[in-house]
C-alpha cells in the first residue's frame, strides 16, 4: 500500500490513519487545523509511520484543487495503480446513509450522541450492545485496501454492530 488520502480531525479517522500506517502504508491526510496536524504528524514520526499532511478546508474548492495537488506531486507514479485496477477507494459514511433515523439535519451535524437518551435508545436497538470504536472501522478499511478484498467492490459494508439489521430507526420525539 502506498497512497492513503485521510481526513483528520478525530476519531475514526485518525484510527484510519493509524491502522493503515502501522500496516506500512505511506498515508497523506489533511487537516483544518495547522495546530492539530502537526500535533499528530509529529506523533505519527515518532510511532515511526510513514505519514504526511497538509492544511484544507474541503468545502473549499480552491482548497480541494491544491490537495490534490500535494497530493499527486509526492504520489505521482503510484498514482496510475487506480487507473490499473490495483488501487483501494473507500467512502466512510453514517448509518444515516443507509436508513432514516428520524433526526434529520441535525444528526448530520452533531451526531446527537451527546444525549444520553438517544444514546441509551441507539444502542438498545444494536445487537451488539454498544456502539463501535473507531478502530474497529479503522480495521475494515484497512481490510479493504488490502489484495485480499480484490474482488470487493461497489458494497456497502456496515460497521454497526448490527443497527441496520433492524431496519429504520425512529427515536422517540422526547430523546
Amino acid at each position: 500500500m502506498c497512497l492513503q488520502l485521510i481526513l483528520v480531525n478525530s476519531g475514526y479517522r485518525l484510527a484510519i490513519v493509524e491502522e493503515l500506517a502501522a500496516l506500512g502504508a505511506t498515508v497523506y491526510t489533511c487537516c483544518r487545523n495547522q495546530n492539530q496536524l502537526n500535533e499528530c504528524l509529529q506523533q505519527w514520526k515518532i510511532k515511526g509511520f510513514q505519514v504526511f499532511g497538509s492544511v484544507c478546508d474541503t468545502t473549499s474548492p480552491a482548497e480541494r484543487e491544491t490537495l490534490i495537488n500535494n497530493v499527486s506531486s509526492m504520489f505521482e507514479a503510484n498514482l496510475t495503480s487506480l487507473a490499473s485496477g490495483s488501487g483501494s477507494i473507500v467512502f466512510v459514511s453514517s448509518v444515516s446513509g443507509v436508513f432514516s433515523i428520524n433526526v434529520g439535519s441535525m444528526y448530520g451535524s452533531t451526531k446527537v450522541l451527546s444525549s444520553s437518551k438517544f444514546m441509551e435508545a441507539v444502542i438498545s436497538r444494536t445487537p451488539m450492545g454498544r456502539l463501535g470504536e473507531p478502530e474497529e472501522v479503522a480495521r475494515l478499511v484497512a481490510l479493504l485496501c488490502l489484495p485480499a478484498s480484490s474482488f470487493i467492490t461497489g458494497q456497502i459494508i456496515c460497521a454497526d454492530g448490527g443497527l441496520t439489521a433492524n431496519g429504520v430507526f425512529f427515536p422517540r420525539s422526547d430523546l
